[in-house]
């Protein structure tokens, strides 16, 4: 699975690429020069787009598992609906640039607007923009998936064996005992096994059962579907022994025309179902687009407020995705450290197996409380910005 990787550092392109190596391909990740507020504002602006950060995370891979679910788990069917403004996500990623119609860029980092005349804070968009997103996935996800339950239960009820399956296109209302006043035919399906036992006890099982009144009037792979006949005063006592018995008995009532009915019944839901499920995969698709974008835009901010907090003015730092693997990042992360180590000074001091002195690592772990730097995986504090993220 791909990997990446944002970094933020005050170097230049070439030289991360020729840190990086073969460990991974550089690209710049193009991020206005927003208006700086205060250094509280910062810090705050920090802290709610680390969270902003986490819920656009999670939704991705909401919207994610929903393309897998319209496509049965098939990843390659839902790989090819991950595009982000008609581009393969990756390469939306690589060419990452920033909308100025959807998300100004020329008002303060703290703030955001649709039109001009908002003023907005900007998290508090991308958060709107989330839920609304959210929402149409929830929705239309939830219609898809109560017509296919009853799309399902339809089939079912036509491919079911003989103790589930409609009895409509299979029973001949002339075997049944009609308008009696005094009699009632059941219809039992008994498992195949256990056939020779029921021949031999169904008649005596309660009283008033009309004897020899056994008929077989279907079978399959696991059951046989008979008809019998007893008084209707005894009625609710033997379908309770069948079921005792491991039998069970059908409700069934004809209704003149009920064949072809659930015929059409099933060809419409059938329809109805398919119809649904392009209109939840229109959605997906185009909530994948948005919620990546989404969040393309929450890291590039992100990564411009810790840039800022880090190394201050003038703004001289360079912003870039590396594109990597599971496999590789770990040495994407140790180029890194060794080429990078410096700028954290005391804070990353190291031991001879690279793992932070102890009382560095409770420096850190203020600064890292603080808000301050880039992360790696478990919030671990790194002395550049950095994020790896996968999608």
């Amino acid at each position: 699975m791909a990997k990446y990787v944002l970094i933020s550092l005050p170097s230049t392109l070439d030289s991360l690429k020729a840190t990086i190596a073969d460990n991974g391909t550089v690209y710049p990740y193009t991020i206005p020069n927003f208006k700086i507020g205060t250094l509280d504002a910062l810090v705050q602006q920090a802290d709610d787009l680390t969270k902003l950060d986490a819920a656009c995370q999670a939704l991705v891979a909401k919207v994610g598992d929903s393309l897998r679910t319209l496509y049965d788990g098939n990843d390659q069917k839902a790989a090819e609906q991950k595009v982000v403004n008609d581009k393969p996500t990756d390469q939306y990623l690589r060419s990452f640039t920033w909308n100025t119609v959807r998300y100004r860029a020329d008002k303060p980092v703290d703030q955001a607007t649709h039109s001009p005349a908002s003023k907005t804070d900007r998290c508090t968009v991308y958060q709107q923009d989330l839920v609304t997103t959210d929402n149409d996935v929830k929705g239309k996800l939830n219609q898809y998936n109560q017509v296919k339950t009853n799309f399902t239960a339809l089939q079912r009820r036509q491919t079911g064996n003989l103790s589930t399956k409609s009895l409509t296109p299979i029973i001949d209302p002339a075997v049944l005992v009609q308008d009696s006043e005094y009699l009632e035919t059941h219809l039992i399906a008994v498992p195949t096994n256990l056939r020779k036992d029921f021949i031999k006890s169904y008649e005596t099982l309660t009283e008033r059962v009309v004897p020899r009144s056994a008929v077989e009037l279907a079978h399959d792979d696991e059951f046989l579907l008979y008809a019998v006949t007893t008084f209707k005063k005894s009625s609710a006592e033997f379908q309770q022994k069948c079921r005792e018995q491991k039998w069970t008995p059908r409700q069934y009532k004809y209704v003149e025309g009920g064949k072809e009915e659930e015929k059409r019944e099933l060809e419409r839901v059938a329809r109805e179902e398919k119809k649904v499920w392009g209109e939840a995969l229109r959605i997906v698709h185009n909530s994948w687009s948005e919620s990546v974008m989404i969040w393309a835009h929450v890291m590039a901010l992100r990564v411009f407020v810790e840039s800022v907090l880090r190394y201050g003015l003038p703004l001289e730092f360079v912003p870039a995705l590396v594109q990597t693997n599971s496999k590789l990042v770990k040495k994407v992360k140790t180029a890194l450290d060794t080429a990078y180590a410096y700028l954290g000074g005391n804070a990353v001091g190291r031991d001879k197996r690279g793992k932070l002195t102890k009382d560095d690592a409770a420096l850190t772990s203020e600064m890292a409380a603080a808000g301050v730097g880039g992360h790696g995986e478990g919030n671990e504090y790194t002395a550049y910005v950095y994020y790896e993220f996968e999608v």
